[in-house]
C-alpha cells in the first residue's frame, strides 16, 4: 500500500488498514523511528474495563495514571 503527503504533510491511513485495526476519527498513532525505518502504531483510547483493571492493581494512583499516559500500563 502507498500514500501520499499532502501539502499540509497528512497521511491517509488507507481504508484496509483503518478497517482492520478498528481506528476510527480521534485515535492516534505512534510514529517511531527505527534507524531509517519508520514504524506507525496506533494507540488505542483506554476503556472503563482497562481503567478499572488499573485502579483493582493497587499502588499510587498518580505513578499509575502517569504509566497510562505514556502507554506502559
Amino acid at each position: 500500500m502507498r500514500t501520499k503527503i499532502s501539502k499540509g504533510f497528512q497521511v491517509v491511513v488507507p481504508k484496509k488498514i483503518r478497517d482492520k485495526l478498528g481506528l476510527k476519527p480521534g485515535d492516534s498513532l505512534v510514529w517511531e523511528e527505527m534507524g531509517d525505518v519508520v514504524v506507525v502504531k496506533p494507540k488505542k483510547k483506554k476503556t472503563l474495563e482497562d481503567i478499572t483493571g488499573i485502579i483493582s492493581v493497587g499502588g499510587d494512583a498518580v505513578v499509575s495514571k502517569k504509566k497510562v499516559q505514556r502507554g506502559e500500563l
